[in-house]
């Protein structure tokens, strides 16, 4: 590989993204080294942060992980891997513990035990939770503490990914920049091993629940790479985000429903019952298809929180009414508008059962990833289960690095002294983003049919060939656009999170299995589109 003139060293692991996925990696590292790589100060960009319901794990009385796992494959329509749920739920009770360890403040009663919650489709109250609907936050602040004490773990912050490095078919680590920082060269650090768990795509949608930098930027970097892309058609849409016309859409979470909060329509109809025998906590590509269905045939969409929770709802649902707050809604007297909002992706980077990629030196985390575990439609609060199972796994893999107590900031480079002609890989202006966003929600969205796949995947080719300039964050964007997209038009069945609506049926002799394909087959699919 040509030496570059702009280089760091990483000194061990080098993760991308500061969610649970890559915390929790970077805490199972210690004591050996790690840089940690955000683009935001900690906290602030990750969607862990914004999880309401909280983490998925069979630590009730008469649960079992067993139980947890084939819930989870019932959830997943037919195509979860069974060894990885079965492995997966069986670890969660050690996950579980090691967030408490670091000072998560689980809800507990008065013995000590986990107050658990339910949600769609799970069989037994199993969500470890925090304060009703703060998991996430308050997982993260306990995460991010636990980061700062640890010496062996380097953080820094304000910096982007735009590519990751080869040498040989191997990867070297990333070359990034200062965001916000247009002009300058980009710096390339090298690292003994890669991982990347910088998110999901659900922000490549118009109407979604993600933080806004959350745009399909990690399976585009590993795709544009080389790696492998496992079932990138399978798109989660949250039934109820709050239709307040925010963006991001805040969510009301699930735990809502799984207190007995029921779905109407603005006739004051229940609809959920004749549509499928667990009703409002039906799996969530049902609700979603449902509430869909309901606006795109005039109607609005509420959830009724009044009978199940009336004032208490403030209490127990803090984050849910502080959002019903801001946009004037009163949910202890009046309905709450709701909408499906893209949410999280099944697919990504296709990994085995340690976390490794197609590409040697990439381990890859998180929703960032496809690890089998979801299958065509995630179980509710397994996605934080699998960031901490999944971190554990790659950083005992990973392992065999020098143990060093502390890391010294990076020196020899001081950002704001970086310079050089104006960069190739400058992120073209909103205009570009908004389009690409409204082709997913409108072609690539809750409902999809073969016409429209192609017009978007042609609409995609459309707006990188009138690029003024193809900059790497948006070339990733349209990348991701470009697999799900390519996946869903492949894929003539209906299964989970991907509908058809010219292919209504789930074909189990053709489609009871994964999808995966490298980018050059997805632009050869554009291509023909």
């Amino acid at each position: 590989m040509t030496t570059f003139e702009n280089t760091l060293n990483a000194d061990g692991a080098l993760i991308v993204g500061a969610g649970l996925a890559g915390l929790f990696t970077a805490l199972k590292l210690a004591p050996r080294p790690v840089t940690v790589l955000s683009p935001k100060p900690l906290g602030t960009g990750a969607s862990s942060a914004w999880a309401q319901g909280g983490v998925a794990a069979a630590v009730g009385e008469g649960d079992s992980s067993h139980a947890h796992a084939l819930d989870t494959e019932m959830a997943g329509a037919g195509i979860v891997d069974h060894g990885t749920a079965e492995s997966v739920t069986a670890e969660a009770a050690a996950r579980i513990e090691d967030l408490a360890r670091w000072g998560t403040p689980f809800d507990r009663d008065d013995f000590g035990h986990y107050e658990l919650g339910r949600e769609a489709a799970h069989s037994a109250n199993r969500i470890v939770k925090v304060e009703g609907d703060r998991a996430g936050w308050a997982i993260m602040q306990a995460i991010i503490a636990e980061v700062r004490r640890t010496p062996s773990i380097r953080v820094v912050e304000g910096i982007t990914a735009l590519s990751l490095a080869r040498d040989n078919g191997r990867i070297v680590g990333v070359f990034c920049r200062r965001l916000g920082d247009r002009y300058s060269e980009p710096v390339f650090i090298r690292a003994r091993a890669t991982v990347l768990a910088a998110g999901g795509l659900g922000g490549l949608y118009a109407v979604t629940t993600n933080p806004p930098g959350v745009r399909g930027h990690a399976m585009g970097l590993a795709a544009r790479a080389g790696a492998l892309i496992a079932d990138a058609e399978f798109v989660q849409f949250h039934p109820t985000a709050i239709a307040t016309g925010a963006d991001p859409a805040p969510l009301a979470t699930e735990a809502l429903r799984g207190e007995g909060a029921i779905l109407v329509n603005d006739l004051g109809e229940r609809f959920m019952p004749a549509i499928h025998p667990d009703a409002e906590l039906a799996p969530r590509d049902v609700v979603a298809r449902a509430n869909f269905r309901q606006i795109q045939a005039g109607r609005k969409v509420f959830l009724d929180t009044r009978q199940v929770l009336g004032e208490a709802i403030l209490t127990r649902f803090p984050t849910v009414s502080k959002y019903c707050r801001d946009a004037g809604i009163d949910p202890v007297t009046g309905l709450i508008p709701v909408t499906p909002a893209a949410h999280f992706h099944m697919g990504g980077v296709k990994v085995d059962e340690r976390g490794r990629s197609s590409l040697p030196g990439l381990w890859v985390c998180g929703e960032a990833s496809c690890t089998g575990l979801h299958g065509a439609n995630r179980l509710a609060s397994n996605s934080l289960l699998e960031a901490t199972v999944y971190g554990a796994r790659i950083a005992e893999d990973i392992g065999g690095l020098e143990p060093s107590r502390e890391l010294a900031p990076f020196m020899g480079i001081e950002w704001d002294e970086i310079e050089g002609q104006k960069a190739e890989d400058v992120l073209r202006g909103t205009v570009a983003v908004q389009d690409l966003r409204r082709i997913m929600t409108d072609l690539v969205g809750v409902e999809r049919n073969a016409e429209g796949l192609r017009q978007a995947l042609r609409g995609i080719a459309h707006l990188e060939a009138t690029a003024e300039q193809v900059t790497s964050a948006y070339l990733n964007m349209t990348t991701s656009a470009t697999l799900v997209a390519a996946a869903a038009l492949k894929r003539t069945e209906s299964r989970g999170g991907h509908f058809r609506t010219d292919y209504p049926e789930t074909d189990d002799q053709h489609w009871e299995h994964h999808t995966t394909m490298a980018l050059e087959e997805a632009l050869a699919i554009r291509a023909s589109a």
